[in-house]
């Protein structure tokens, strides 16, 4: 089967490729930023009389097929000054492009070419680009500009609860998103119960999020791919950059190892709430610090290496109860080769771990678990005409699982040292994809990938009667763990299971005009790992696990269906889409489910299914002094977990329950506004529907202790969450020339004081006696000053 599939893959790339082998030549090379070299992705290069255009790749590379002639050349980006050139081409040639960055102005700006165009008739939809220009405009809380923060407020994203980590797409699972920083995995996006992300902005080039319409080359997640590159340094001059703040401070250097052939960039944060605390004689501290890292270095005009890491740590101490800690880490080896102006390749060779320790001192065990991968790609992006470009390639991931490793936290803990067996897996992926402009009007994206998920030993299984982990106990009319009949065991690298997938993805975009559209897409994809977490806790326990034969592979199809419009040329611009994804073999837990240090987890998961679905609608006012957007999600997030046989009642007797990141209204507002040449202001107002909650339905006694009834899961919501922040930047010499330039930034979390619910605990009154439901919140009103440099 496997072979097959190649065998196709490769005959449909050898009939393109002769189909399109016209005697034409090429255009081709680099957009960078002329001060310091930096590449710029997502730059448009039109050429007007052949009415033609291209978009440069994450590495700035582009290339054009055009018949010998005269040319102009129009190249634009949103941030940077047009660039227009005419050229003669005569044979194939090589011409890199530098563009300037736009200084601050509050005179109107004008359009020559609506650079948004290519955008509204490109077959790419569900996908939102954020420029690091756009990101820090939004108001800045604590002083510091959040990637996450600006996520959240696009249609379709939204949080579980605040302190939660991560975010949820679409109806999505957190480990549903692919997240990618210099394409390694990341596995935990948060820092301080999700108040900081682990994305330093002083060091981010660019970032997509796709929600759908996902192309071939990603792979193994079900809900969202959050594509993340860093800046490669200045290759011209030595910078220095930071920011001094109540809470965090940050540092970067950057500068070149070789002027014009390489650089450096080197950033780090670290927080110091913990010692304030201290001052304040309060037991508890929470802290947390990052690096990031990269090295580029331009062999010459073909050739180009990267090296790039991170790695952070967040450190939760409360005296009183736990101690939590979980770090994230990456190291990653890429490689660009030009093998010609319309072959384009990168291979990376990436290391990623995250690890995650739980100390609970009442019970005196000290916890903690991991999950590390080696990872392989091989992509190649090939133009064969201006009409038809390939993109192909290979993935590799081999992983190591340790779900828990075991310890007495001190000599008086009646907790015995253990080791949790570790798990090892290997995932393969081979996926080409086509984006083919059919007619002026239409245009396709369509592709293939076959993922391949092997779990290995060396691990004991557990064997249970009749195939089932869980049992269902008729007369308490409950579920319980079962009990291993046996066990077999496999040898190190011995096959225990596998799973194959064929995953197909098409898009196709219809050009009403050049500021009209209508889009479609359709993606399935499958997601072989899985996050075993507690989510309704502020500090959520992390255990990643593979597929096997009882925690089966999600496997999604979700079609949307969007129009997009741009006004005025370019200055506002609506997108609005409706969708609907399934997904099978959604997991959920039996009540009751206990998820420290077990060894079993297959024991308390029942296989299900999951849906969402639901209208985006956004509107972007793009230039002028006040720019912004306003985005609205109405949708709908469910689960079913059935009953396996007759006499099983499943989850709330087998019917549709909601997510427990289920939102049915998800309201933003963003805007940023020019005050005046040293004054800029922003703010952020967001609404969304209380999540989904389990309350008492009654109380009994049992040996003179009050215990709770529960009733149908996740038929309540917790209160509405909303909240404004504000945030003013104040630039004293806007206009100097010196090289010292600095800023202040004012800001006000929670401006009006909201007291969000994290979650809700139910509790007998002391005095009364009476159950009463308490409120528990996290972040309450929250002022903020940074000072910003840089040199």
């Amino acid at each position: 089967m496997r072979h097959k599939i190649i065998h196709t893959l490769l005959l449909f790339l050898t009939i393109s490729s002769g189909a399109y082998s016209q005697e034409k030549v090429t255009l081709s090379g680099t957009i960078t930023i002329k001060t310091n070299t930096e590449t710029i992705s997502g730059a448009s290069i039109f050429v007007p009389e052949a009415k033609v255009s291209a978009i440069s790749n994450a590495y700035g590379f582009y290339t054009i097929t055009l018949p010998k002639g005269e040319y102009t050349i129009v190249i634009s980006c949103i941030g940077f000054e047009s660039v227009e050139e005419h050229i003669s081409l005569k044979e194939s040639t090589k011409k890199n492009f530098s563009m300037l960055e736009k200084s601050k102005t509050l005179d109107e700006v004008v359009i020559k070419h609506n650079s948004s165009a290519s955008d509204i008739q490109k077959p790419e939809m569900s996908v939102n680009k954020l420029s690091i220009a756009t990101v820090k405009k939004m108001p800045a809380v604590m002083g510091e500009v959040d990637i996450l923060r600006a996520i959240l407020q696009l249609p379709g994203v939204s949080t579980a609860q605040e302190g939660a980590t991560g975010f949820n797409v679409r109806g999505g699972s957190v480990d549903g998103n692919l997240i990618l920083l210099d394409e390694a995995v990341v596995y935990n996006t948060s820092h301080l119960f999700g108040f900081f992300s682990v994305f330093n902005a002083d060091v981010i080039k660019d970032l997509k999020l796709y929600k759908g319409g996902i192309p071939a080359n990603f792979g193994g997640r079900t809900s969202a791919v959050l594509d993340i590159y860093q800046k490669e340094g200045n290759s011209k001059e030595y910078h220095v950059a930071g920011g001094i703040g109540a809470i965090s401070s940050r540092l970067l250097a950057e500068g070149p190892i070789v002027k014009d052939k390489g650089s450096f960039v080197v950033a780090g944060r670290t927080s110091y709430a913990h010692l304030f605390l201290k001052l304040a004689d309060n037991s508890n501290s929470v802290s947390f610090y990052d690096l990031n890292a990269k090295l580029n270095y331009k062999i010459n005009d073909n050739n180009r290496i990267f090296l790039s890491g991170y790695f952070g740590k967040d450190k939760m101490d409360f005296s009183n109860s736990f101690t939590n800690n979980y770090s994230n880490s990456f190291f990653n080896l890429r490689w660009n080769h030009n093998f010609s102006g319309k072959l384009f390749s990168n291979a990376s060779v990436i290391y990623s771990k995250y690890d995650y320790g739980l100390k609970i001192k009442y019970v005196g065990i000290d916890w903690a678990s991991d999950i590390r991968n080696y990872n392989l790609k091989y992509n190649f992006n090939h133009h064969l005409s201006d009409k038809l470009v390939l993109n192909y390639g290979v993935n590799s991931i081999y992983y190591q699982f340790n779900p828990g490793t075991i310890r007495p936290m001190d000599d008086k803990s009646p907790i015995n040292a253990d080791q949790i067996e570790k798990k090892y897996a290997w995932e393969n992926a081979l996926y080409i994809s086509a984006e083919q402009k059919l007619t002026d009007k239409i245009s396709l994206n369509y592709g293939l990938r076959y993922s391949h998920f092997q779990r290995l030993g060396e691990q004991h299984v557990n064997n249970y009667a009749n195939d089932q982990a869980v049992v269902f106990n008729p007369g308490l009319q409950i579920y319980e763990e079962g009990t291993p009949a046996g066990m077999t065991y496999y040898g190190k690298n011995k096959k225990i299971i596998d799973f194959g997938n064929l995953e197909p993805r098409l898009a196709v975009s219809y050009a009403i005009n050049d500021n009209q559209s209508i889009k479609a897409s359709y993606n399935r994809m499958s997601q072989y790992i899985h996050l075993i977490s507690n989510t309704a806790s502020v500090s959520p326990l992390d255990i990643w696990a593979p597929s096997d034969q009882y925690l089966k592979p999600e496997i999604l199809d979700q079609v949307a269906l969007g129009y997009f419009r741009n006004f005025s040329n370019g200055r506002y611009s609506l997108e609005t889409e409706a969708f609907y994804k399934k997904i099978k073999n959604k997991a959920d837990y039996i009540d009751g489910a206990e998820l420290i240090a077990h060894k079993a987890i297959e024991q308390v998961l029942l296989n299900g299914e999951a849906r969402a679905y639901g209208l985006e609608v956004m509107l972007k006012k793009n230039t002028g002094k006040l720019s912004g957007w306003l985005s609205y999600t109405l949708s709908k997030a469910e689960q079913r977990t059935p009953g396996r046989n007759a006499g099983e009642p499943g989850i709330n007797s087998g019917q549709w329950y909601r997510a427990n990141y289920d939102k049915t209204h998800n309201l933003s507002l963003t805007a940023a506004y020019q005050l005046a040449r040293k004054w800029s202001l922003g703010g952020i107002f967001t609404y969304q529907t209380g999540k989904a909650a389990t309350y008492p339905v009654g109380k009994y006694q049992y040996q003179g202790i009050t215990i709770a009834n529960y009733g149908e899961r996740n038929i309540n919501s917790l209160p509405a969450y909303h909240h404004l922040d504000l945030s003013a930047t104040y630039t004293p010499k806007p206009d100097s020339k010196k090289r010292w330039k600095g800023e202040w930034v004012f800001s006000i979390y929670n401006v009006y004081g909201r007291n969000n619910a994290a979650s809700l605990m139910f509790e007998q009154n002391r005095e009364t006696g009476l159950s009463e439901a308490k409120r528990i919140s996290i972040f309450g009103i929250t002022p903020g000053v940074t000072y910003n440099f840089k040199f």
